[in-house]
Order: C-alpha cells, then structure tokens, then sequence
C-alpha cells in the first residue's frame, strides 16, 4: 500500500504522531546528546508497520531517516552545550573523523543485515549503554583518560559504526565511553552531541546509497531514507532540541543518568519485540 492510498484519518494520525515523536526527540536529543534516534526510529518503525507502507525494510528506512534528522538536530543541540561551555572541544576536533569513518561502515553493514538482526544490534546495545549509564556510580571509571592513538581510532569508528546501525547520534556511545573515562556526564552529553553531525552525515549517506534498490520500502523513500518523514521530523526536532539542552543544565546528575537508562531499556525492549 502506498501513502496515497491510505485514508485520510491515517494520514492525519501519521503526521501528528510525527509531530510529537520530533518534539519529544528533540527535547531528548538536547537533553542526553543523542540525536534523537532513540524516539524516532521506534515511532517510525511501529507508524509503518501499523499502517501497511513499506515492508522488510521499515526498520531500515526508520533507522535511514533518524539519520537525516540527527544533523540538524545535533548541530542545534551542540550550539547550546557551547553555550554554557559544556563541549571539550578538544576531543571533538580528535575524534569527529574515525567516528564519521565508522558512521559509513556502518552503513553499508546495515544495508545488507535482515530486519531482525537490524533490530537485535539496536536492542542490544542501546540496552547496554541503558545499563551502564543507570547502574554505573557517580564517579566511577574503568579508564583514566580517553584512548588516544590507534586505541582512538578503533573506539571512534566503533561508535560511528554501532550509532549507525541503530540511527542514533553520537551521545549514547561517545556519552558512555567518556563517563567511564572519568569526565562529567554534562560534558559527555555536550561533547556526545557534537559526533552526531559526523555520523548523521556520513551515514545519511550511506544509507541512501546502499539502500538504493531495496525493496519493501515506504513509498517516497530515497534508498533507505524516507523523506517527507526525515523532512517533518527534522524540522521539528530541530527546533526543539534547545529545550533539552537547558533543561540539561538545571538537572541533578544522578536524575539525569536514571532518567537515561530507563527510557533506553524500554525502547530497547520494544523494538527488538516488535521485529521479532
């Protein structure tokens, strides 16, 4: 079924649950540094499904489009970090390259994985960083210091890579690896946010071209990319990423890594249940 044969009311309901995933993804994206992904692509993923467009490849193009949203997104969200000089820039000037590199592998692994292993990849981890990010100490780390060498280059294009494939920005990954090197999660969350340019870049990309003859596609989907989707979501939660940055910077800490973990157990859990 295409967009144009659904009725009216399906419609109207697909453009209104788009609307609130953007502005509830871009409160998050401001908020934790990741890009948003964690909302759009289970809201996407279950809005296709439920409405009949597309096919086995839903999740993918759920996972293409957050992509796209990402960029706008984690460039607003870095301008307000930088704002209250949260942002190590350092670090981002260091790792920005090997985390886009490995954005793009991670691509071109997605674009030939299956729905269900798309989906245990995005459950699995996105549970994982859920989990250390809610059970770890204040304070706690198992490194001192970021990796720096070839050590920098593997772990950045790991986190570009894993980002990709789960159609999330730079803050879950990076976020986590900086809070077990011992930085503050504030800054973290601020620094996460800036990687999130580099992967929605480079795996927007990706994504478009290595989905580019795929079938069981959402009509007006540029390879694995749906674009009135990534256009009414981008919009939206780029405008709306700034709430979450403020609101950031008035949360405790401890508050701030508890709500973190449980919204990403959930919608781990969701989205590996609704593929599977």
């Amino acid at each position: 079924m295409g967009i144009a044969d659904l009725p009216l009311s399906d419609l109207l309901m697909l453009a209104a649950a788009m609307i609130g995933a953007g502005l509830f993804a871009g409160v998050i994206a401001g908020l934790f540094g990741v890009g948003g992904g964690t909302v759009i692509v289970p809201v996407l993923f279950y809005a296709f499904e439920m409405l009949g467009v597309g096919g086995p490849a839903n999740l993918h193009v759920a996972v293409g489009s957050s992509l796209l949203t990402i960029v706008g997104t984690s460039w607003r969200s870095l301008a307000a970090h930088r704002r209250h000089g949260a942002v190590d820039e350092a670090v981002l000037r260091a790792w920005t390259p090997w985390v886009g590199s490995g954005a793009l592998v991670g691509a071109a692994i997605a674009g030939v994985a299956s729905m269900q292993g798309l989906a245990v990849v995005y459950g699995v981890c996105l549970a994982g960083i859920g989990l250390q990010i809610g059970l770890t100490p204040e304070g706690k780390t198992l490194w001192r210091g970021l990796p720096t060498g070839w050590a920098r280059r593997i772990v950045g294009g790991t986190i570009g890579a894993l980002s990709a494939m789960m159609g999330i920005g730079g803050g879950s990954f990076g976020g986590a690896m900086m809070t077990l090197c011992g930085r503050p999660i504030h800054q973290a969350v601020a620094t996460g946010s800036g990687f999130g340019i580099a992967i929605g870049s480079a795996a927007t990309l990706g994504f478009v071209v290595f989905g580019w003859d795929a079938a069981g596609r959402p009509p007006l989907s540029l390879g694995y990319v749906n674009l009135p989707a990534a256009a009414i979501l981008g919009v939206v939660t780029t405008l709306a990423a700034p709430w979450g940055a403020r609101l950031a910077h008035r949360l405790d800490r401890r508050v701030l890594k508890r709500i973190f973990a449980a919204y990403m157990i959930l919608t781990a859990l969701s989205v590996v249940v609704k593929a599977l």
